[in-house]
């Protein structure tokens, strides 16, 4: 055990490393990372964005950080398995808590979350978002427009396309993606969707592999083929935990049969190192329909990778 006193989330002494405490006590902060907003030295910061007033289904997603939280710390006490390092050991990681915008007020709300998330890289670190619905993704993006210029490429782990018609510019789960790529914010012909496993004719140019095509043609495929798309270009990774079949992850709001395990997303997530990322969210945990917390659990391995993929980007 650590020398300090339990409740790393507080009482961490340094923001580098891994180190062990009962993961069934203590503050929840995401893979009990120190809860802080100094952003001084920080490489990547933490932030929920608890919004789920987009959904088009079962609500519940503005719980999803406080879920993921929770059951990341059950991982939390060693380095993650068959990494080739701790991402910790390269990465200073902080969790800033969750950012604030007035639900009572829903029109300002997309642009006080863009407006949350630039403050943060705007000072330098990169962020790692924690969801709510996917609408969030929309303003995060629009963040990382402003921070690394447009367009950027996006990286779309889905059951649905989100990218539906929608000239009345809806606060919407389901549009947003058509409006990043009207806006220039995401290049279609350099952007690759996954997992996609719900009909929508117009696809706006985005390269498609769904649900199908992975199960016919594996996990290296996958990798080959969305590596040559993205290239070295600057990338938005963005997961909607409805990627997976629900029987892996229940817990959320619009579930579509047929979906990726949770080992083939892991795997794939895993064999994209090196590619450029500059952000990354999971989204869609809505944890009153989860099982055993096996969708929370599921979430806070994917953010896992994510910032092992992060640790990995070229120099």
């Amino acid at each position: 055990m650590s020398k300090s006193e339990g409740d790393h989330a507080f009482m961490r002494d340094s923001l580098y490393g891994t180190t062990p405490e009962p993961t069934y006590a203590g503050a929840t902060s995401f893979m009990r990372r120190k809860y802080s907003r100094d952003y001084r030295g920080v490489d990547v910061v933490v932030q929920g964005v608890p919004l789920d007033t987009a959904t088009s289904n079962r609500p519940g997603a503005r719980f999803g950080p406080r879920s993921i939280r929770a059951a990341s710390t059950i991982m939390a006490w060693e380095k993650p398995y068959g990494m080739a390092f701790d991402p910790f050991d390269k990465l200073a990681v902080v969790d800033s808590g969750d950012s604030v915008f007035d639900f009572g007020a829903p029109a300002t709300v997309p642009q006080e979350i863009e407006d949350n998330a630039f403050a943060i890289i705007d000072q330098g670190p990169g962020l790692l978002s924690l969801g709510g619905d996917h609408f969030v993704a929309y303003p995060l993006l629009r963040a990382h427009a402003r921070k690394h210029g447009k367009p950027l490429s996006l990286l779309h782990f889905d059951a649905h396309s989100d990218t539906w018609d929608d000239e009345d510019k809806r606060i919407d789960h389901g549009t947003m993606f058509y409006w990043a790529a009207k806006e220039g914010l995401v290049d279609p012909q350099t952007s690759m969707q996954i997992g996609l496993r719900t009909t929508n004719s117009d696809t706006l140019g985005f390269n498609i592999l769904d649900a199908p095509w992975v199960h016919a043609n594996g996990i290296d495929a996958v990798i080959e083929k969305t590596k040559a798309v993205l290239a070295d270009r600057p990338v938005y990774l963005t997961f909607d935990i409805d990627c997976l079949d629900p029987s892996y992850a229940p817990g959320t709001g619009t579930p579509v049969c047929g979906g990726l395990t949770t080992h083939q997303a892991l795997s794939i997530l895993r064999g994209l190192a090196g590619i450029n990322v500059v952000g990354m969210d999971v989204v869609e945990v809505a944890p009153q329909y989860d099982v055993a917390e096996i969708t929370s659990l599921a979430a806070a391995h994917i953010a896992m990778e994510m910032l092992y993929l992060y640790a990995c980007r070229p120099d």
